[in-house]
């Protein structure tokens, strides 16, 4: 009896020692030969042991090579009466074209599991008609599973045909100099070309485009930037879905005309498999370019004026704003004098009147908003002036505040001029008489009680000299009673 209970504990024991040296699960990536012909796969696998397959993140695309199905491979080792399982998961690529490639550098999760790998340089060759021997590796199973099952054949894929273009299209055919020209950037494609097309590296080849359709003699207004979604027009009758790859509100500041070269957009297109197989994905990634069509927008100059080069165009109409009704000799009362509408308002500018023995104007404070919206630029510039009275009588603003414009859609110049006509009342004043803004009390009453007579230029210094001779007053006194304390 004692003989069994001891081989008991002994067994027990085996047993506990072989649970606690039970491996942990880990996880490493494989990767395959990186020198094979044209016509093989190249393979990346991942090992898992110590542990079933949970989940698994997805295998890495690489540049020049299609995804061509996967293999799955488990091997079970009995060791010493201990049971080991590896589980490898292959994914086969197949190569577009000979040539080097490279495997950059990339990680898998695998239940949890983190597995890196270098990456590599892999090199492409001829087309081999009995691919060579390769030396033993932990993937050697994969061709007797092609001898088991039957090697793939290769697929035979055809390129369909699409209405695809890029189209840099202007909204006029010609403007006049300082004249608002609308030019957008289109990708146009069909709702059934959507299944073949896909962009490829598009925030990589937008600046290379944009240098290209850059002008030099323009003041630009750029739209913002925002994500590129479908939109749907009709071109030729037809239904197509329209991309907006860049849009901008182009100023010529002179005659020369605006001349955009043809650009190129290079975008991912999929050729079809010819016998569609279920457990494929049957389409083949390759490249297509597409280019615009150059275009050329004369620009014509304004006709004659006398301040044709001062003169702002655009389709501007005038908001006047008066902050009072009622008006006093000597008060100051605020103008506003706002330009409204689409054009260039960099170019928008109200001098300030010359001051007359009637009136005194000060300012004026600029204020501006720009709206880009809808493929328009537009928005409202203002300024805002104050003015004193010092004679009773109407104040004659249309003579003071004007504007001159050309408007490009009645191909004719507009004069914009003040409406408003206040009426003072009072006492003539010889001299101005300035009074605070009436939203600022504190300064109101300030002013009002403030002493008018002339001071001195230099009697801040007078004040400086004082406060000294006091300070030097309080350290005396300050030393003086330090010495009696220590008497």
């Amino acid at each position: 009896m004692r003989l069994f209970l001891f081989f008991q504990w002994v067994l027990l024991l085996i047993a506990a020692t072989g649970h606690a040296q039970a491996p942990a699960p880990s996880a490493t990536i494989v990767l395959g030969t990186p020198a094979f012909p044209v016509n093989e796969y190249y393979t990346i696998s991942f090992q898992l042991r110590g542990a079933p397959l949970e989940r698994y993140s997805a295998f890495p695309d690489l540049e020049g090579f299609k995804k061509s199905g996967k293999l799955s491979t488990t091997t079970t080792r009995i060791v010493n009466g201990q049971t080991s399982t590896e589980l490898t998961i292959t994914q086969r690529y197949a190569a577009f074209a000979e040539g080097s490639y490279e495997v950059k550098p990339f990680s898998m999760k695998i239940n949890g599991l983190t597995a890196e790998s270098a990456g590599a340089t892999l090199k492409v060759g001829p087309q081999q008609a009995t691919p060579p021997p390769t030396a033993a590796s932990p993937l050697q199973g994969i061709g007797l599973l092609d001898q088991l099952f039957g090697k793939p054949k290769p697929q035979e894929y055809v390129e369909p045909q699409d209405q695809a273009f890029l189209a840099l299209v202007p909204d006029k055919p010609r403007v006049y100099a300082g004249e608002g020209l609308h030019v957008g950037l289109y990708f146009y494609l069909t709702p059934q070309d959507q299944a073949v097309l896909n962009f490829y590296n598009f925030a990589g080849q937008l600046p290379g485009i944009l240098r290209q359709l850059r002008q030099r003699t323009v003041w630009e207004e750029s739209f913002d930037e925002q994500e590129v979604l479908p939109e749907n027009v009709v071109v030729g009758g037809k239904p197509f879905l329209r991309y907006r790859l860049w849009e901008a509100e182009l100023y010529p500041l002179n005659t020369q005309a605006l001349s955009f070269p043809a650009v190129e957009l290079q975008m991912l297109k999929y050729r079809l498999a010819k016998k569609p197989d279920a457990g494929l994905d049957n389409r083949m990634q390759g490249y297509k370019t597409y280019r615009s069509v150059p275009r050329t927008v004369p620009v014509l100059p304004l006709p004659p004026h006398p301040l044709r080069d001062q003169v702002p165009v655009g389709n501007y109409e005038l908001k006047e704003a008066i902050d009072r009704t009622t008006f006093r000799t000597g008060q100051a009362f605020a103008y506003t004098f706002t330009v409204e509408g689409e054009g260039n308002l960099a170019t928008v500018n109200l001098t300030t009147p010359a001051a007359s023995p009637a009136l005194e104007v000060y300012g004026p404070e600029i204020q501006q908003s720009l709206t880009r919206q809808n493929g328009r630029v537009g928005g409202r510039k203002s300024f805002r002036f104050r003015l004193v009275a010092l004679r009773p009588g109407p104040v004659a603003l249309d003579t003071l505040f004007r504007l001159v414009v050309f408007n490009p859609a009645r191909a004719r110049y507009d004069t914009l001029r003040a409406g408003v006509q206040p009426v003072v009342r009072g006492p003539e004043q010889a001299t101005t008489a300035f009074r605070a803004l009436p939203d600022d009390p504190y300064y109101r009453e300030a002013l009002a009680g403030a002493d008018p007579t002339p001071q001195p230029r230099d009697i801040y210094h007078n004040v400086r000299r004082y406060a000294n001779v006091v300070v030097v007053l309080l350290l005396a006194l300050a030393g003086a009673g330090w010495w009696r304390a220590r008497r």
